[in-house]
Order: C-alpha cells, then structure tokens, then sequence
C-alpha cells in the first residue's frame, strides 16, 4: 500500500490530509508520486494523520522509493527530477517571472535606441497572436495541449521587451493577456505554484501598463486559487480590489461584471446568501452591455455562464430545489450541449451529482457523476477531477452502494498531484 492508498483507506482527501499537516495539497500530492519526500519536522504528523508508526512510514517511503527508481531507471531524491515535465513547466515560468520583472523595472528609453531587427513583431502583432491563442485554448478539450505554443510566444515576447527595456505599454499589455493564459492552463493542471506565479506577473504587467481590466482579470484569476483551497475570506479581498480596479477600467468591457460574478462565489463560501444575490444580480447586469463589450480573449465574460455560476452558489448555499433546476436549464443551452465545452459541461455534471448525493440519491449520483468522470478523462481537466473528488467526500452511507463504490474508485483514479 502507498502513501496515497493508505489516505484513501483512511477516508481523507489531499486537501483535509493537508490541512491537518498545514501544508500545501500540492505537497501531499508530490509525496504520493514519489516526486519528493516528507522533511523529518513533517514526518511526524504524517506518521500520526496515516496512524502509522515512524518505522512504518519509513518503510513505506523505502517501498515508493524503490519503486520509483525500477520505472525510472535511476536515483530519486528530495528533489524534482530535471526532466520532469512540471518542473520544466516550473523552471520556465519562474525564468520568464524574474526576466520580465527586471525589465518593467529598467528605466525607459527612446525607441531608436533599440538594436536594428532585436523586435521581433509589433506589439499589434502579439496582441492578435494572444487573440488567436485564446480561441485555440476556448476550443481545445485538453487545455495543457496548447502549453507548447504560448511557451514559444512568451520567448518571443520577452524578446520583444528586452528591445524595448519594458517601456511600451502595448507590449507589457500583451504580457498580462499571456501571462493569465499560461495562469490557466497551470491552474487546470493542479500546477497552483505556477499558476500563482503566472497570475502575480500578470497583474504586474497589467499595473505597469496601466491596463486596469487586465490588472483586475489577474486578480480575478488569482481568487480562484484562494477558493479552490476555501480560503473564501482572502479571495474576497482580493475580489474586492479587483473590484476597485475594474471601477478604472473601460466601461465598455464587462471586466465589472465579471469581477461580480466570482465575488458571488466568495460569498456563497461564506454562507452570506444576500451579498451572493447582490452579487450575481450585479453580474447579470452584462447583458445590458452591447455584444463588443465582452472581450474574446483574456476577458471572454458576456453572461452566457450566468445559469451554471447561479446554479453552482445554490448548490454552495444548500438551497439544492433551486440549484437543480437552474443547473438542468443551464446543462439545456447549447454551450453546454454535448461536445461543446467538456470542462463547462463536465463541472455542471459534477455540482448535478453532489446534489443527488446529498439527498442520498444514488440514481442521480450515477445518472450525472458517470458522464462528469468521462468528460473528465477526454479533457484530461484537473478542474474537472478535483470537482469530482469533492464530490466522492459527499458520498457518506451512498458509499455502501457498490455502483457509487466504483464510481469513487475510478474517480480515484484521476491524478491531481
């Protein structure tokens, strides 16, 4: 038995066994894979939370060691491999970060000062090849697919800024756009570190360009990560600002209203029912703008997601009569039809199959939870899978049902380290 059987038989998930330990789910999920192992302060409360003894957990580390080393064929430490993709992922995120930051930092200077040929495309050059970039990642069913091509325009971007000693506000305009696409696509993966990173330099870019939209859409993205662990109190904060922000921008675009829409998450986490109303009223408001005004790119909100986000807070908020309804009404539009968007649809299935679960309906739990694991595998979505998981610690006495049993077995299965 592994370090990730042993939490399973013991009924945690990464994220409570991560809580109890006060690390990060991310961390949880690297032990397990053997990508690095617990430092000796950690493996105490490990040892306690596994109700194993140290000995035994030093087997078992020994065992997942060793295992490790038969598939790859050479020496596992405490560290990532240097191969390993994520790491790779990582290193490029991280080198770009410190890259990018020194140069908005560098003073201005003229444009004829730059090396003849150093820019590489105009700056309107990049802000279309971003536009492209999102529709291909809208379209794409496994978003870490499109990975590859914004590496290689961030390479040119920064290029690009270096020509320029980071003074053009077009260019670091561009930065914000790509940065939060790359934040995305880390997110989706389970990659929080990266995603973290990725959003901070994009709201980095964002204030030095004066953008204030893509400034508040960064810290829009970036609440997503406080909820994702339930930390609703700092997400609202950060909302908050964004708020503020969004107050600055265009008033053209919908990043208000937007900001609005993710505020309601917030406060659906924190149980307050009134300000969750307020806010997705507020939201609705998007459809008085006219069609233009909801950006296809980096932006992307134009009120079509307002009856799944509605459904979604009632199911946060308890109010399960209201939330099913909605979320059947949203499942019948035809974003979310099927072999539209897998990740849309598959998290409606999801918050459909916890509803059944808390009323300990199995059919319903089957009926939806079936068809969310199979979009989940196609899409290869971490989002998809974690509200999955989720909904496995809904289960309670349905897991005496042995058709729900195998339905948490293979959603067991998905990786989310």
């Amino acid at each position: 038995m592994g370090l990730a059987e042993r939490r399973r038989a013991l009924g945690y998930s990464q994220e409570t066994l991560a809580g109890l330990l006060g690390v990060d789910r991310t961390t949880v999920g690297r032990w397990e894979s053997g990508r690095i192992e617990p430092q000796p302060p950690q493996r105490r409360g490990l040892a306690i939370a596994l109700e194993l003894s140290l000995r035994e957990l030093d087997s078992l580390l020994t065992a997942l060691r060793a295992g490790m080393q038969e598939t790859a064929g050479h020496q596992v430490n405490d560290h990532p491999r240097a191969g390993d993709e994520d790491e790779m992922i990582r290193r490029e995120f991280l080198r770009i970060l410190t890259v990018s930051g020194a140069l908005t930092a560098l003073p201005a200077y003229e444009a004829e000062a730059a090396p003849a040929g150093a820019l590489r495309g105009t700056p309107a050059d990049f802000e279309r090849m971003n536009d492209h970039l999102w529709r291909v990642y809208q379209l794409a069913r496994s978003k870490s697919s499109v990975y590859p091509v914004i590496r290689d325009q961030l390479a040119r971007l920064n290029e690009a800024l270096d020509a320029s000693r980071g003074s053009s506000p077009t260019l670091l305009g561009a930065a914000a756009d790509l940065f939060q696409m790359a934040g995305e696509i880390a997110f989706d993966g389970n990659r929080y570190t990266e995603a973290a990173a990725s959003y901070s330099l994009a709201a980095s870019a964002g204030k030095e360009a004066g953008a204030y939209d893509l400034w508040a859409c960064a810290l829009v993205r970036h609440s997503y990560l406080d909820m994702s662990e339930r930390r609703y109190h700092q997400a609202a904060q950060m909302l908050g600002a964004a708020e503020r922000l969004a107050g600055r921008g265009d008033k053209a675009l919908s990043t208000r209203h937007w900001v609005a829409s993710v505020q309601a998450e917030a406060y659906a986490g924190l149980g307050d029912l009134s300000a969750c109303e307020s806010a997705l009223a507020r939201a609705e408001e998007v459809k008085d703008l006219a069609a233009e005004g909801a950006n296809g790119g980096w932006l992307r909100f134009d009120g079509t997601r307002l009856a799944e986000e509605r459904g979604a807070r009632y199911v946060q908020l308890g109010r399960l009569d209201l939330a099913e309804e909605t979320l059947k009404n949203a499942l019948a539009q035809t974003g979310l039809s099927s072999g539209q968007s897998y990740r849309r649809r598959g998290t409606v299935l999801a918050s459909l199959a916890a509803i059944g679960a808390k009323r300990r309906d199995p059919d319903q739990v089957l009926e939806y939870g079936r068809e969310a694991v199979g979009l989940a595998r196609v899409s290869e979505s971490g989002y998809v899978a974690r509200r999955l998981q989720a909904l496995c610690d809904e289960f309670g006495p349905l897991s005496r049902d042995h058709r729900v049993a195998e339905l948490g077995a293979e959603i067991a299965t998905f990786s989310t380290p």
